[in-house]
């Protein structure tokens, strides 16, 4: 941002600031009220626009959480074309739901996911819908509210420092990082894989967390590309130092390209806003590039891409044999998941809340 950009938005910042420290003060005061559940709920959330990570996150939850709880996931469903409640389906087209509710319905079946922008009737409709359910992970519901997680857990992009940031529009803060004494667990995502003692060290004590509040770090670990429509005759997998195009419309598209680059040849790259619905002329761009390019040339997106291209009558049959997509996982580091799991097992278990040590 510009000088004259800063000298702009800060005001709207202060502003911005004081709007979001009444709405917290009403919450605090009980004029606004948040509804605690008889069952756990565990919130996914972070302070910041942009990418942190919480569908990998989210999914990691699933995988740690599913087995010993009947576990559903509900979330706000991030640009659909619906209002209200809507549980989800394997056929639930993306715009009905949001790209990350069909990704991790896609990847969990077994799972009920639903979407509502009102997290207390979301929770309510989804329990009537699966009494079962004995445990509901919030995607992206921090600053909602309404609800009283038994865990909040909040993400921070080691790229993007909170403590280094600023309040919209003249950073990238959504909230303030005092409000980041609500939660209980705090994940440092993207993190590098050689990260230095001296690094834990100086997070550690930038974010300066209290007694009762767990820090955690993770790495984001791309998986080999796949087919997105298998059945085309192409390979299963692409060698390495294949030509690829990289196309993404995610918040972050700078590691998933850098990943890429470490195993094949990146020879051209299409880059989209977060959540971007593909259409015809981006198609048909990707196409041109590909005519110019060798006929072993593939295109890999990530797999939120690929939920929203896959069933795309726009695509041709040469696109979609040549079309990858790309998934990740979340890797806990110094062999901490243990520990993470544990300290999760206690507060969905127990109910445990956290000691307000920090002055008002």
């Amino acid at each position: 941002m510009t000088l004259f950009g800063k000298i702009l938005a800060a005001p709207l910042a202060w502003l911005y600031g004081g709007i979001i420290d009444i709405r917290h003060r009403l919450f605090d005061w009980g004029v606004l009220r948040s509804r605690e559940f008889d069952i756990p709920i565990v919130c996914v959330g972070n302070i910041t626009v942009g990418g942190t990570g919480k569908t990998p996150h989210t999914e990691r939850l699933i995988e740690l959480l599913d087995g010993e709880f009947n576990v559903a996931v509900l979330s706000r469903g991030y640009k659909r074309k619906t209002k209200g409640f809507v549980l989800a389906t394997v056929n639930s087209s993306f715009k009905k739901i949001g790209d990350e509710p069909k990704q991790i319905k896609l990847k969990y079946p077994h799972i009920p996911v639903a979407v509502c922008e009102r997290r207390v009737e979301g929770i309510e409709k989804l329990r009537e819908a699966h009494p079962e359910v004995n445990l509901v992970i919030l995607d992206d519901a921090f600053q909602h509210r309404y609800v009283e997680p038994w865990v909040n857990i909040v993400l921070m992009d080691y790229s993007c420092p909170v403590y280094e940031d600023h309040l919209l529009p003249l950073g990238r803060l959504r909230d303030r990082q005092t409000q980041m004494v609500r939660a209980q667990m705090v994940i440092v995502t993207k993190c590098p894989e050689d990260m230095k003692p001296l690094d834990y060290r100086i997070i550690s004590k930038n974010l300066d967390l209290y007694p009762y509040q767990s820090l955690y770090f993770t790495r984001i670990v791309p998986q080999a590309p796949v087919p997105l429509y298998p059945g085309y005759g192409q390979a299963q997998t692409l060698e390495p130092g294949a030509p690829v195009v990289a196309m993404a419309g995610i918040a972050n598209p700078r590691k998933f390209v850098e990943d890429l680059r470490r195993n094949y040849d990146v020879v051209q790259t299409f880059i989209f806003g977060d959540h971007y619905t593909f259409k015809m002329k981006d198609i048909h761009a990707v196409e041109a590039a590909l005519a110019a390019l060798p006929k072993r040339t593939a295109v890999v997106v990530t797999e939120k891409d690929a939920v929203r291209l896959m069933n795309s009558r726009k695509i041709s049959d040469d696109i979609k044999r040549r079309l990858y997509y790309s998934s990740i996982r979340v890797e806990f580091l110094e062999n901490k998941e243990c520990d993470f799991r544990r300290q999760l097992d206690q507060y969905v278990r127990e109910n445990q809340k956290y000691n307000m040590l920090h002055p008002e």
